[in-house]
């Protein structure tokens, strides 16, 4: 093995090393991942990106509908509320699946 320390290594392979350098020193391990719980992580991310399509087309179909500038910007923080609520959502099960705590049985969306 010390034949592949001494081998040159790309920025990404260096900076993945520190990463796990500082996870290490903090105490925190990357399990590995079983195959359901990647399928798992792949339906909750692809839940969100259709759940962030559809808020997409909502918004911009709003947006079409008024040209007051007020409103316009109403819809806009509204529009970046939602998006932000999908993606904490979508990364919480994510963040709960990884950490082991929700089953392939329970299904919440």
């Amino acid at each position: 093995m010390a034949e592949q320390d001494d081998a040159p290594k790309s920025a990404l392979e260096i900076a993945m090393a520190r990463l796990r350098q500082k996870d290490a020193e903090r105490g925190e391990s990357a399990a590995a991942l079983t195959d359901e719980q990647k399928a798992r992580i792949a339906e909750i991310r692809q839940a969100a990106q259709a759940k962030l399509a559809q808020e997409d087309i909502l918004y911009q179909a709003s947006l079409a509908k008024t040209w007051d500038p007020e409103e316009r910007a109403k819809l806009e923080a509204q529009h970046r509320s939602d998006v932000a609520r999908i993606n904490e959502h979508a990364e919480r099960k994510v963040a709960k699946l990884r950490a082991g705590g929700e089953s392939a049985s329970s299904r919440e969306q």
